[in-house]
């Protein structure tokens, strides 16, 4: 028996029922999505981007 998380619940059956209004349209939903956010710029965060940091992998030189 799994343990079952209310809250994931909720959020998977609103998730569900959001994309059938738009017929589960991945394009449809976008533009939902940027017209919600033209509308409400204020809910917006924007940060500055952050500098790249130096990794091992990063440093690799590159595949011949």
């Amino acid at each position: 028996m799994t343990w079952r998380d209310p809250i994931v619940e909720e959020m998977r059956k609103l998730r569900e029922e959001y994309a059938a209004r738009f017929g589960f349209d991945l394009e449809a939903i976008c533009r939902d999505l940027h017209a919600r956010e033209a509308a409400h710029p204020e809910r917006l965060v924007s940060r500055k981007p952050r500098p790249a940091i130096e990794t091992s992998t990063s440093k690799r030189e590159p595949a011949a």
